[in-house]
């Protein structure tokens, strides 16, 4: 290659615009909500009184607690992509799911005689939940993943299990869908700890992808 050719090349390098971090993240966040709403189509789909659910408060709450969760992790994860920045002002708006769901809890203590607690806590669908929360959750993960290596985490470890946080939650919101247990006993446990399953493996990933 002659001098000149080489110049033209590396001013053509310079001319070229990295899509904005800002940008990426959306379309990574409407990749991974096409990609976890596909797997939960084809794997479980809604449940089928979904229509007469869909009315009941208990039923309507879980996804306000889901998607929460995906707001707070989502603004997290933004701000985790960017070296130096400062998480705090986002990271403290995690504790409005336990707020929220000890709120819920507190409630259904009260309004659950006690010899039943520990059937609607256990419910009818632990291993489903357990099962494809995860599974819903891997591919909104990998993309989540692949977005942070187009930012540059300073945290990779802690990005990545926000990233897990975030896909789990748009797992969790989907799932919700499916999940005839509606009690926040069983919502504050099982989907706490399938999510938690998300955010292990994103942790372990991120430790491994998002370093730069």
């Amino acid at each position: 290659m002659q001098t000149n050719d080489l110049i033209n090349a590396l001013r053509a390098d310079a001319a070229k615009q990295a899509m904005p971090l800002g940008y990426s993240w959306w379309i990574a966040i409407v990749a991974a909500t096409i990609i976890a709403a596909g797997a939960f189509f084809i794997l479980i789909g809604p449940r089928p009184d979904f229509t007469v659910a869909a009315h009941t408060p208990r039923f309507l709450f879980k996804f306000i607690v889901t998607l929460a969760l995906v707001v707070v992790a989502f603004a997290l994860l933004r701000v985790l992509s960017r070296p130096g920045s400062d998480v705090r002002h986002v990271a403290y708006w995690l504790v409005l799911m336990p707020i929220l769901l000890g709120t819920a809890v507190a409630a259904e203590l009260f309004a659950v005689p006690s010899d039943q607690l520990v059937t609607v806590w256990w419910g009818s669908n632990v291993y489903v939940c357990l099962t494809f929360i995860p599974l819903i959750g891997l591919g909104a993960l990998a993309v989540f993943l692949a977005a942070l290596r187009h930012g540059a985490p300073t945290r990779p470890r802690l990005a990545g299990a926000v990233a897990g946080l975030l896909a789990g939650g748009i797992a969790a919101t989907f799932y919700a869908a499916h999940c005839t247990d509606d009690s926040p006993l069983f919502v504050a446990t099982w989907y706490s700890i399938a999510i938690a399953g998300l955010v292990a493996l994103g942790a372990i990933c991120g430790r491994r992808v998002a370093r730069w």
